[in-house]
């Protein structure tokens, strides 16, 4: 891609990711009912972009809605949540939808989110123009979140990260991977990353879980990922990357070590969870050496960090665990 959104690292800066200056992009009451826009998905789409976008209402009712815009950076969010018809199952249930992800597959733009089905687990459905979309079975039992889908098949068969979880707010978690022929049944469950002890890497030392859809490079699978401590003050989210080998991802390679991003301005810090940085999507141009981060801050608002994706692979395997 070479129309990502893009800013410069600023003259005084020494980190491997910095935030846009006009960030947040989206603010919590874009649309007329939200209490807040967070966790959302952003894909390249015709001459502009698209997007899945967590709007939770003012009666804090967690949906996803559809988003589009032309420079990636100021979206047009559409005002009613997206309705599902029937994909490769007759059954579309839903208590809630939240923190969504989108990856363009083949023919179509694979959506993946934390489902409502007797607790959270991970929904699937896909489009071809953001305008239908069609729900298909859900991948795992409950509980499970995070369910982030590869861009490609491994070994002939679709592949996604996930959380196993609880249905509270989960003290634990570890990323697994599943495989699948067919976007309906999944198996061959392997543990990818667990949480880290906490005097190696406190940041991500009480749960993970998988990010933006993964990227490829020539070092292996770029996975972003989230790392939550629990503190004296109630969770902390943080960003951090890994590297996984191409053929087996459920090999590690390298996993960093200090986090790329964490809480650490106004609406980072304050909103109606505090202390959270989660990212959801990133887009990329390798030429550019470009990577463009969007992510979810304090629960409450959406915005942008940046990176060169050669500083980021590099940073990974000099800070590795």
């Amino acid at each position: 891609m070479s129309n990502i959104p893009w800013q410069d690292k600023p003259e005084n800066s020494n980190e491997v990711i910095w935030r846009y200056s006009n960030n947040p992009i989206i603010n919590r009451y874009a649309i007329p009912t939200s209490n807040s826009i967070f966790n959302s998905a952003v894909v390249p789409f015709k001459d502009g972009f698209a997007g899945v976008f967590r709007c939770d209402n003012k009666a804090v009712q967690m949906n996803i809605f559809a988003g589009f815009s032309k420079n990636g950076v100021d979206w047009d969010i559409n005002h009613e949540p997206i309705v599902m018809q029937a994909g490769n199952t007759e059954m579309i249930e839903s208590d809630y939808k939240y923190d969504p992800r989108v990856v363009f597959i083949e023919d179509r733009y694979w959506i993946t989110w934390c489902n409502g089905y007797n607790g959270p687990t991970i929904g699937i459905g896909y489009t071809f123009d953001f305008k239908e979309f069609f729900q298909c079975e859900n991948a795992f039992l409950p509980f499970n979140r995070n369910g982030v889908l590869f861009p490609q098949k491994i070994n002939g068969k679709y592949a996604m990260l996930s959380r196993p979880s609880d249905n509270g707010h989960t003290p634990f978690g570890d990323i697994y991977i599943s495989y699948s022929p067919d976007m309906k049944y999944w198996g061959e469950h392997r543990c990818v990353m667990k949480a880290t002890p906490f005097e190696e890497s406190a940041w991500q030392c009480t749960k993970i879980g998988a990010g933006p859809i993964p990227i490829l490079t020539d070092e292996g699978w770029l996975m972003l990922y989230h790392g939550v401590i629990n503190t004296c003050n109630g969770f902390r989210y943080a960003m951090g990357a890994a590297i996984l080998e191409v053929d087996t991802p459920e090999n590690v390679k390298y996993r960093t070590q200090p986090y790329l991003l964490g809480p650490a301005v106004d609406y980072e810090q304050v909103g109606d969870v505090p202390n959270v940085v989660f990212p959801c999507a990133a887009l990329h141009d390798i030429e550019e050496d470009k990577l463009a981060i969007y992510y979810g801050a304090a629960d409450t608002v959406v915005a942008m960090a940046f990176g060169k994706l050669s500083e980021v692979i590099q940073y990974t395997k000099d800070n590795s665990l």
